[in-house]
């Protein structure tokens, strides 16, 4: 489900970098909490085994996130 108050776009390409990198971790042997912490979403109440909340977590991290402004 995409949030109303985010680009499409943007949500999309978040939403496949994080189930990239969750993707990732769990062939590592991390778990979903792991991951929540390295994107730097709240993990506080995180199920560590809950990996589709893992996944939207991170995308909201990721579109959270607004690239610097730089000169021309």
């Amino acid at each position: 489900m995409i949030p109303e108050h985010l680009n499409p776009i943007e949500w999309h390409q978040a939403v496949g970098v994080a189930r990239q990198s969750c993707a990732r971790f769990f062939r590592d042997g991390g778990t979903a909490r792991d991951a929540m912490r390295a994107f730097g979403a709240d993990a506080a109440g995180a199920d560590p085994s809950d990996w589709g909340k893992a996944v939207e977590a991170i995308a909201y991290a990721l579109c959270a996130r607004r690239p610097e402004k730089r000169a021309a």
